[in-house]
């Protein structure tokens, strides 16, 4: 609704990621999506976030990862990008991975809100006091 440019950077393959923006109707938001299948190395490797970045025209220092899996949190702290991270397992918190994030929900996408990410984007009263959240925003 702010007009922020938004990809999905993705280790699937490029018809996996189309197939299922296509289902969700996210396609009409997010029209670019970058696949592992289109740069040398997946993740923990930045290079799907950087190519990312770089089609969309946007420094890596600009962006912010949402990211779902420890290798993923590896690869937007490598590429130099702010992550948001929220455990597809929560038992994988605990990865040193997560570390990075610059935001973790520890207790995955049961904790996850919008309103406390983007607050803690905006660099509001951060969503270390919201339920499952931690971490400050740098």
């Amino acid at each position: 609704a702010d007009g922020v440019p938004m990809a999905v950077a993705s280790g699937s393959s490029r018809a996996a990621i189309g197939a299922v923006l296509a289902v969700t109707g996210l396609d009409a938001y997010i029209p670019l999506y970058v696949s592992a299948e289109e740069v040398a190395h997946g993740k923990p490797e930045p290079d799907v976030f950087l190519e990312t970045a770089r089609r969309m025209g946007a420094e890596p220092a600009d962006c912010v990862v949402l990211e779902d899996a420890a290798p993923g949190a590896a690869a937007a702290h490598a590429a130099g990008m702010d992550c948001i991270a929220v455990p597809y397992v929560p038992a994988t918190t605990s990865d040193p991975a997560f570390e990075a994030a610059g935001l973790l929900f520890p207790e995955g996408q049961s904790a996850f809100t919008a309103e406390a990410a983007y607050d803690w984007l905006r660099g509001g009263p951060g969503p270390a006091t919201a339920s499952g959240a931690s971490g400050p925003r740098t």
